[in-house]
């Protein structure tokens, strides 16, 4: 087999590898179903006024990029130097976000699914075996509505709206 050949053959293996892991982004990419929320979290709701208001959207931008986080991930001191933009800000050179995995926020078809107890569930608990930590120790419940309020302006163009869509899950784990 020729060096060319070989080449070849590795890249096909490596996009194919990287397809299987989810390192490939697409806007049409699949989006999984979402866990229901524990009751424990099912009667939160962002504060009256807050997904439009923008001052709420401003600290909540703030937050987003600055509130440092050290946190742990298989068994490795992981640190979140610029916030949640760590991992979900955008990479300008790859139009994507910064760390694999993380979900694009801009894909209006993910977040409108998202109910706000949802959201702020995934935020104030983390999401296990996955680089999202748990930000309850570091951020107040308030901060954290700021934040969801200013990352939902990403799937409607950078501009605030209200997040009432019809494709919003609502299902609450029983227990």
């Amino acid at each position: 087999m020729s060096k060319k050949n070989i080449i070849f053959v590795l890249g096909i293996a490596t996009m194919v590898f990287m397809l299987s892991q989810g390192w490939v982004f697409a806007a049409d990419e699949k989006i999984k179903p979402l866990k229901p929320v524990p009751k424990a979290y099912a009667n939160k709701h962002m504060p009256r006024g807050w997904w439009t208001d923008l001052k709420i959207i401003k600290e909540g931008e703030l937050i987003f990029h600055t509130t440092v986080l050290e946190y742990e991930f298989k068994r490795k001191k992981r640190m979140a130097k610029e916030g949640c933009s760590t991992c979900h800000g955008i990479d300008p050179k790859k139009d994507r976000p910064k760390k694999r995995g993380s979900p694009d926020f801009r894909i209006s078809e993910r977040v409108n699914r998202f109910s706000d107890s949802y959201w702020f569930w995934r935020i104030f608990e983390g999401v296990a075996k996955t680089r999202m930590p748990a930000w309850k120790e570091k951020l107040s419940e308030e901060d954290i509505w700021k934040v969801i309020a200013y990352q939902h302006t990403w799937s409607h163009g950078n501009k605030p709206a209200e997040h009432d869509h019809k494709e919003i899950e609502h299902s609450v784990e029983k227990r």
